[in-house]
């Protein structure tokens, strides 16, 4: 359940980004310093959507490894 809750609100975040970062590419939204993720270069953003990512495939394989 944790790594359900866990995964969704990856998703939230990434899409939150991806989102804010298209509006500003198309004037929808005013321009702020959010990078694209996993895509425009940003140190500590690259860093924590790869730890955020990283933890998420960990829990996933725990998930698996029980389970069989």
């Amino acid at each position: 359940l944790f790594t359900k809750y866990y995964a969704l609100g990856v998703a939230c975040i990434l899409f939150f980004h991806v989102f804010i970062n298209v509006g500003m590419t198309t004037g929808l939204v005013p321009v702020i310093g959010i990078p694209l993720p996993f895509i425009s270069y940003g140190g500590s953003s690259l860093l924590s959507f790869s730890i955020l990512m990283g933890l998420l495939l960990k829990l996933d394989s725990n998930r698996l490894f029980v389970f069989r």
